[in-house]
């Protein structure tokens, strides 16, 4: 028995490689999160950037909260199973009016995990509409191969590398995921997926969380690290990291360095 997904919305993801939206909680409550972030942020003096924005969930715990989420994790459980890890955590922003954007392509291409049971939900804690540039994705490209990528480094992809499909098709296919404040999508590793520009006056703030079932592996390097949330992990082919107990402590601060830069090292690979 499914424990938040109805059969239909399983059957849709399996079929098509994604499912928005999803109602997770309040409004309230997302606004909540996003004032906490921007609470960090005006103390810094800046924007959230550099490797905080990577693998937030061990560096804050309200962000770990987030992750831990149980609506999330029941749908995540509904699709991967019982034994779930989260592999990372990646803020979006966008700013208002802002020229940045992500490029057509696959997770699947960068990541290194085998098998594809990884899924990312991507949490809005702010209004995504249209006018904000909301994360697009070609319905069942989670059946393609793995796809040529060109990487651009472009400065206003939000990706690390700017990359970005060679000879992308199916365009008109294309399907826009808008949320509002407290809803998630949910896409598979294998969809080809971008976003366009934030035209708006407000800012477009996604947490994109990428949960992987236990069985999967890291095929880039012989080490990797991911946290266990649910279930028991009897493969064991990630370090297990330790989430925060406080906001940014001492400890929190050390193993996210050492888990964001070993991160970084896979994925530039």
């Amino acid at each position: 028995m499914n424990k938040f997904l109805t059969k239909n919305e399983v059957n849709f993801f399996n079929e098509n490689g994604y499912l928005s939206p999803i109602k997770i909680m309040t409004a309230e409550k997302a606004n909540i999160y996003r004032s906490k972030l921007e609470i960090y942020e005006k103390n810094k003096g800046h924007t959230i950037n550099g490797i905080d924005r990577h693998k937030s969930h061990l560096l804050f715990h309200w962000v770990y909260e987030i992750v831990k989420n149980k609506s999330i994790l029941d749908c995540i459980e509904d699709l991967l199973g019982k034994n779930i890890l989260c592999w990372s955590s990646n803020f979006f922003i966008k700013e208002p009016n802002d020229k940045t954007y992500v490029s057509w392509h696959q997770d699947s291409e960068y990541w290194g995990l085998e098998p594809d049971d990884v899924i990312t939900a991507w949490i809005a804690l702010s209004d995504a509409s249209i006018e904000t540039g909301p994360m697009e994705v070609i319905p069942k490209s989670h059946k393609w191969e793995n796809q040529i990528h060109k990487e651009t480094f472009k400065k206003n992809n939000l990706l690390s590398r700017g990359q970005e499909i060679k000879d992308i098709t199916n365009l008109q296919e294309a399907t826009a995921m808008p949320l509002k404040s407290g809803e998630i999508s949910l896409h598979h590793v294998k969809l080809a997926h971008s976003s366009k520009i934030n035209q708006t006056n407000d800012r477009r703030i996604g947490l994109a969380i990428r949960y992987t079932s236990t069985a999967v592996k890291q095929k880039n390097s012989d080490k990797d690290s991911a946290l266990l949330l649910r279930g028991k992990d009897k493969y064991c082919n990630f370090i297990h990291e330790t989430p925060p107990k406080k906001d940014n402590d001492t400890d929190a601060v050390r193993n996210h360095k050492i888990a964001s830069e070993l991160h970084t090292k896979i994925l530039m690979k």
